[in-house]
């Protein structure tokens, strides 16, 4: 004879650790109404649920809609870790979508992340890190970035923050200062940069040899990469790892555009190992390298050590990419030159 019982334990498709959704239209007005719950458990199941739906950009824009925003940036000064961290993830999560990363910039998300620079818990600040970089490939990110003062402040986190969040603030600021590097560059980012170049892990040489290329970009920023960095960037023209070469050829090119930038590099010993990318053919920095070698023919040191070596250039010639066999031709017009 059957018995009707009644276990103890929850269906398998429910989650204790997630607050269950409400059905249709009530679903997310629901959970934002948890959010703001006086009750720490419910708080968290509520972010639990929400990281799960806002990888569904349709979610995004109806959580926006909603009012999500205005509670999650209060939650960002919750004194419980865990709030902390679920509200940095969903932040994160939203700024990989396009309409996501609208709704933080016509929120003031940006500034309202400042307050978690310092966080005791690491993962809340790779989070907001991680949110910062994606907002910085946006140009109208990176002016909110800029406008909110950031730039100071994630300088000098270089020094102090673990290899995988220095990658993270190396590439937001590599997006930043390709609109303005005055603010870096008066928080001292030439001599942090400097040491990050001769970094162990290749992914930070990279990235710090493209952030000195943007500020090599500005005016006020190629006087004093010359000054400081110019034979370190020409060292590394031999790294193992041709990304490096090539972010290296490349922050190079735009330093050298000075007479003094040149005069450093032909005194560090350039020429040699632009030669030698110039000579490879399938070399990521020989464009960079053909015209860094065509400013310092500007130079008649440059140029007479260069009248010897217009064979590697005429090989150029024959490479498939158009702009290279332009910057060859130019780099043979200039070493040619002859006074009249």
């Amino acid at each position: 004879m059957a018995h009707a019982r009644i276990s103890a334990n929850l269906p398998p498709d429910i989650d204790p650790t997630k607050a269950p959704l409400a059905c249709g239209w009530r679903a997310l007005p629901k959970l934002n109404e948890e959010l703001q719950s006086a009750e720490l458990l419910t708080q968290q199941r509520a972010l639990m649920t929400l990281c799960d739906l806002v990888h569904d950009p349709e979610k995004v824009y109806q959580a926006i809609e909603v009012g999500f925003l205005g509670n999650l940036k209060t939650l960002l000064r919750h004194r419980d870790t865990t709030v902390r961290q679920k509200t940095t993830e969903v932040f994160y999560i939203m700024a990989t979508h396009s309409i996501g990363r609208q709704g933080l910039l016509q929120n003031g998300i940006i500034s309202a992340l400042t307050e978690l620079l310092n966080d005791p818990e690491g993962i809340c600040r790779k989070n907001m890190h991680q949110v910062l970089e994606m907002m910085a490939k946006l140009p109208e990110g990176a002016v909110a970035i800029l406008h909110a003062g950031l730039i100071p402040l994630l300088v000098p986190k270089l020094k102090t923050e673990p290899d995988g969040i220095q990658e993270l603030i190396l590439d937001t600021l590599s997006n930043c200062l390709r609109v303005e590097a005055s603010e870096a560059l008066a928080a001292g980012a030439i001599p942090i940069l400097k040491e990050k170049l001769t970094h162990s892990l290749v992914t930070i040489r990279i990235k710090a040899a493209l952030v000195l290329l943007e500020i090599g970009t500005h005016a006020e920023g190629k006087g004093m990469v010359c000054e400081e960095v110019v034979p370190v960037l020409v060292g590394l023209l031999e790294d193992a790892d041709p990304d490096v070469q090539a972010s290296a050829t490349g922050a190079l090119m735009f330093a050298i555009i000075k007479p003094q930038g040149r005069f450093s590099a032909l005194g560090a010993g350039a020429i040699p190992s632009l030669l030698k990318l110039v000579a490879e053919e399938t070399s990521k920095a020989r464009l960079s390298a053909i015209k860094a070698l065509t400013m310092l023919a500007e130079l008649p040191q440059g140029r007479r050590t260069l009248l010897e070596h217009t064979a590697t250039f005429q090989q150029c010639l024959g490479d498939p990419r158009e702009a290279v066999k332009r910057a060859a031709r130019t780099a043979i017009s200039v070493i040619g030159w002859k006074p009249c």
